[in-house]
C-alpha cells in the first residue's frame, strides 16, 4: 500500500466460504474458493487424500508480516519512484492485470480481484457477466494505468459495500478499519497471455514474473513451490486457498 492511504477498510478474514460469498457479491458465478490442506500437489490432486475440486485458477496466501518486511517493501517503493521504474503496464496485451493498494487493510480484496482478473478469457466469459459488477469494473480497468486503476477502485461504491457486507461475516472479531493488521495476503495465477505464473501483490511495485523460477507448469504445482518459498522466508504461519 502506499505510504499515505487514503481509504481503510475492515480486514477481511480468511474463510473461504467468505471469499466466494463475495465474489458471488460481484456477479462471478460457478467458482468458488476452498482451503488448501496440504503443500504436497500429490495430496491435492484428483484421488489424492485431501484432493481439491480441478482445475484450480489461482492460489491466494495469507501470511504474517513484520516491520521489517513492511519497511523493505515501502523502502523497493520509494527506490523505484526515485529511478523512474515504477510498472506502467496497462492494456489487454499486458501478461497479467495488476491492481497497485491503495486501500488500507484491504489485501484480500487486492487477492480476489487478481484471481479473478487473470482467468483464462473462455472461464472469464462463461463466469463473469458483461454487466456484473466486476465484469463492468473490469473492462472499464484494463486500459488505465495502474494509478487510474487504484483510483477508480478507491470510486467503486458497489465493490465497496459487496467488501463490507463479506469483511463483517467473519467469526473472529472485527476489528477497526484503521488498525494495524500484521497478515497479508499475495495471490499466484498462471497468466493467459504467455503462461507464466506470477507473483501479484499490491504492495509491491507490479506484478512479478516467477516464470523463471517456478516454470510454466500448472499454477497448482507453481503456486504451491511459491507459497513455501514465502514459508520458507521465515512465515510459518500461513493459510492457503484455492480458486
Amino acid at each position: 500500500m502506499t505510504d499515505t492511504p487514503r481509504i481503510h477498510f475492515i480486514p477481511l478474514e480468511s474463510d473461504p466460504q467468505i471469499f466466494t460469498d463475495l465474489i458471488r457479491a460481484l456477479g462471478v458465478h460457478s467458482l468458488q474458493f476452498h482451503d488448501v490442506l496440504s503443500l504436497d500437489p500429490s495430496d491435492l490432486l484428483p484421488g489424492g487424500a485431501l484432493a481439491l475440486p480441478t482445475p484450480v485458477y489461482a492460489l491466494i496466501l495469507i501470511f504474517p508480516t513484520t516491520e521489517a518486511y513492511e519497511a523493505d517493501l515501502k523502502a523497493a517503493k520509494r527506490l523505484a519512484h526515485a529511478e523512474g521504474t515504477n510498472y506502467t503496464g496497462c492494456g489487454a496485451k499486458e501478461p497479467v492485470v495488476w491492481f497497485e493498494q491503495t486501500i488500507h487493510n484491504a489485501c484480500g480484496l487486492y487477492a480476489i480481484l487478481h484471481a479473478i482478473s487473470n482467468l483464462d478469457p473462455e472461464i472469464a466469459r462463461l463466469s463473469i457477466p458483461s454487466n456484473s459488477i466486476f465484469g463492468k469494473f473490469l473492462e472499464s480497468c484494463i486500459p488505465l494505468s495502474p494509478e487510474k486503476r487504484a483510483q477508480a477502485l478507491e470510486e467503486s461504491t458497489e465493490i465497496a459495500e459487496a467488501y463490507r457486507q463479506a469483511a463483517t461475516q467473519g467469526s473472529t472479531a472485527v476489528p477497526n478499519a484503521e488498525d494495524e493488521v500484521n497478515f497479508h495476503y499475495v495471490c499466484f495465477v498462471k497468466s493467459p497471455v504467455n503462461e507464466h505464473v506470477y507473483d501479484l501483490d499490491g504492495d509491491k511495485n507490479g506484478p512479478a514474473d516467477r516464470g523463471s523460477a517456478f516454470g510454466s507448469g500448472s499454477v497448482l504445482s507453481a503456486g504451491l513451490d511459491l507459497a513455501k518459498s514465502y514459508i520458507m522466508a521465515g512465515n510459518p504461519n500461513f493459510q492457503l486457498m484455492a480458486l
